[in-house]
């Protein structure tokens, strides 16, 4: 009769041992750039043009795709969530494919969609004269493209623990349903929304793959940070450690900033 509090007990005891193991995977590759990171020199490195053009085209562009992915990531969480139509677990499953695709992937993807051959590139060019492959936009569609599943998996999730008869009760008394979603519905799923655009924000400034592929890595135009990054580790690992050292701080003080308004409260 004692075997199993013993048992249960050595369990307790050992427990959190793979959750400290867990934790140390994750943070020693951070204290590992920390250790290496080149302080003397980081200043100097810093100071470049092409540096801060880098970092501004990171923070421009990922702060748009998180726009893009706003207004047209919000729509489909609503059709996902609150429309009943044949195959939506398919569509669902479709809209979080960015997420397992292999970005370069992505990227093939979009030029083969966007490029001045695609499928709608093409009209795109000839129609109108819009080239969207190695452009600031391109940039930004790279970045939407594999940012905004972020956004519609936590919009979806707090549309669906969201009561509808709150909805239904605006309506009845005479509320459109526009009005409705605006002044009732939003209000509720305010905190999923913000922690959605977080991680949109963040994952769209540290995409690589598909914006390498589908924008190019020209200074100044579609080098983003982590561009910056990968280009100067063949040259100059110092720099690149002091890019990634940039990068890191700038999504760590954006987490911390949001995460206690906004995250928690999702």
């Amino acid at each position: 009769m004692m075997v199993l509090p013993f048992a249960g007990w050595a369990i307790v005891r050992r427990g959190p041992l793979p959750g400290l193991v867990a934790l140390a995977f994750l943070l020693l590759p951070l204290v590992a750039l920390l250790i290496r990171a080149p302080w003397g020199s980081l200043p100097g490195q810093l100071s470049s043009t092409e540096v801060w053009q880098a970092l501004q085209l990171s923070l421009v562009s990922a702060t748009a795709a998180t726009a893009v992915s706003l207004v047209l990531g919000v729509p489909l969480a609503w059709l996902l969530a609150r429309t009943d139509f044949p195959g939506r677990g398919f569509v669902r499953a479709l809209v979080t494919l960015p997420l397992v695709l292999p970005p370069v992937v992505g990227g093939v993807a979009l030029l083969l969609a966007l490029g001045r051959n695609g499928v709608i590139g093409t009209w795109l060019d000839s129609w109108f004269g819009i080239t969207l492959p190695f452009t600031t936009t391109g940039v930004v569609i790279a970045e939407s493209f594999v940012a905004m599943p972020f956004l519609v998996i936590s919009v979806e999730g707090t549309l669906r623990a969201a009561d509808p008869r709150f909805e239904e009760a605006a309506t009845t008394l005479g509320a459109s349903r526009f009005t409705a979603f605006r002044r009732v519905t939003l209000p509720l799923i305010a905190p999923g929304i913000a922690a959605g655009s977080v991680l949109a924000w963040a994952r769209a400034l540290g995409e690589f793959g598909a914006t390498i592929t589908f924008a190019g890595n020209f200074p100044g135009r579609t080098q983003t940070m982590p561009l910056a990054v990968y280009l100067a580790l063949q040259n100059d690992p110092e720099a690149a450690i002091s890019l990634s050292l940039v990068l890191l701080v700038v999504s760590i003080a954006v987490l911390a900033a949001l995460r206690d308004r906004w995250m928690t409260g999702a």
